[in-house]
């Protein structure tokens, strides 16, 4: 797939004020600081598209992107911020699961692994939720240029021992560095073929309201 335009859309914190679910969406979310932001410039090729930023949970809305003017890049907070208040985790949390669980256009969940790092429970626990709800989703293990390819295979293959307690597989993943673009063409390619299948789903735009 060659990636001919990619605007942002909108911000929100609000389901009910999504764009129509009319194309189809692909949610990218992980830990925070896990690399996000870096691997949309990466595989729209506009740097600063999504905005990175030192702080971890910078992000703490959903952001569409319109990608080629047929698809949805939907950039989610991260997961796991430690300096957020309980209630704010709470917020986020309900918001996004609400989104995840119930948006009809949502093709995939790219969930992102710090390729670096054992695996977190926080991760283990998030990918669990998702095969509960039956929700499409792939790893993305990010920063492999940080490290050796054998170290990567090591984090890979632990995550793939802890996935298997609860999965009969290990699902599809892909290895990324937004440094040397390693993984884009892949990941691209996988979007393209899950978008010929895409059909607009049936859907009620939500009721204005006195």
């Amino acid at each position: 797939m060659i990636v001919k335009s990619a605007e942002f859309i909108c911000s929100n914190s609000q389901v009910s004020k999504l764009p129509p679910p009319a194309k189809a969406e692909y949610a990218f979310i992980g830990r925070s600081n896990v690399g996000k932001s870096s691997l949309i410039n990466t595989l729209t090729g506009k740097k600063g598209l999504a905005k990175t930023s030192q702080t971890p949970g910078k992000t703490q809305l959903i952001n569409h992107f319109l990608i080629n003017e047929s698809w949805y890049i939907v950039d989610l907070p991260g997961y796991g911020y430690a300096r957020a208040s309980k209630t704010e985790k709470a917020k986020w949390d309900k918001f996004i699961h609400t989104y995840l669980d119930k948006r009809e256009s949502l093709q995939c969940v790219m969930v992102l692994i710090d390729s670096r790092l054992e695996p977190q429970k926080i991760d283990i626990e998030f990918c669990n939720w998702l095969g509960e709800k039956g929700l499409s989703f792939v790893l993305v293990f990010t920063k492999a240029d940080k490290q050796s390819s054998i170290k990567t295979d090591q984090t890979i293959a632990r995550f793939k021992k802890a996935l298997l307690a609860t999965f009969d597989e290990m699902p599809q993943f892909f290895i990324t560095s937004s440094e040397t673009q390693q993984g884009r063409e892949e990941i691209l390619e996988f979007i393209d073929a899950v978008n010929q299948n895409f059909e607009v789903p049936h859907y009620q735009l939500p009721q204005d309201r006195d």
